[in-house]
């Protein structure tokens, strides 16, 4: 892999050699990794950090000019493009609701169920994760295990600039209706976000669950239960409120994980 990677490296650098065998072939290896999940954008580390792997980010990108147009059938549909979709999903043992669709180069776990959606070249959806009807999973997100990613959500990609982290949701999340999670936010394990929310890397999350608020930008910790918000903000032309995200409480450690779902949206009224 070593080679690989300096032959990703050096045609980033000079785009010249990406009319040579050798380059090509070691950009087409990494897309094929990158499909089974031998290989992510982004992965866990043993001290619970996030490490971006920039390289493979530049061979999703150094991908597309390789590739050229074609025409695509699949059944009533057609499609016209660069890339071509995502197949075999039975002996993946991924469930794929018609039209949902799935680009190659984008990992899918066994019992990972896709509703109509679309998952993007570069992402990663962890075992037995939903994508719920018309969720949006963009290029090189990385979702967990056992998410659920509900109707109309819309996960970012994020492919440049190439050492910016994509967005990260972590194990056990529920992600409500129609959220907007953007620009590399990280939502961490189990946590409930509720419907509507919009989350960039920027983003002011508040925790007002306590007697004091404390302030996160672009991340919500493990467990967090997080509702819209919005603060008062000065312009020249007065004051007006613009939105931010509220913590108003964690998920139970006593329960297991569908309760404790249940009990914060119940004692905290967050719609999802």
């Amino acid at each position: 892999m070593n080679d690989i990677h300096a032959l990703i490296e050096a045609a980033w650098t000079d785009r010249s050699l990406l009319q040579q065998a050798d380059t090509q072939e070691a950009i087409r290896t990494v897309i094929d990794h990158l499909d089974r999940g031998q290989l992510r954008v982004a992965e866990p580390t043993e001290e619970g950090r996030w490490q971006v792997n920039d390289w493979v980010k530049k061979a999703v990108i150094l991908y597309f000019p390789l590739q050229q147009m074609e025409t695509m059938e699949v059944g009533p549909f057609e499609f016209h493009d660069k890339m071509k979709l995502k197949t075999n999903y039975a002996q993946q043992k991924v469930r794929v609701v018609p039209p949902a669709v799935a680009r190659y180069g984008a990992f899918l776990a066994p019992g990972v169920i896709m509703m109509p959606s679309y998952v993007n070249i570069g992402a990663y959806v962890g075992e037995g994760t939903m994508v719920d009807t018309w969720a949006t999973v963009g290029s090189c997100a990385q979702v967990g295990s056992h998410v659920h990613l509900s109707g109309g959500v819309g996960l970012g990609g994020v492919l440049e600039p190439v050492q910016a982290s994509p967005v990260i949701i972590e194990d056990g999340a529920f992600i409500g209706s129609r959220c907007i999670l953007v620009e590399g936010c990280h939502i961490g394990k189990e946590a409930v976000v509720g419907a509507g929310v919009t989350i960039t890397g920027s983003t002011r999350i508040i925790d007002v669950s306590g007697s004091e608020p404390k302030e996160y930008r672009g991340y919500v910790p493990p467990r967090s239960v997080v509702i819209p918000g919005t603060l008062p903000k000065q312009f020249p032309a007065g004051e007006y409120h613009v939105p931010c995200a509220l913590i108003i409480g964690q998920r139970k450690p006593s329960t297991d994980l569908k309760t404790s779902l249940n009990d914060a949206l119940r004692e905290h009224d967050v719609a999802v």
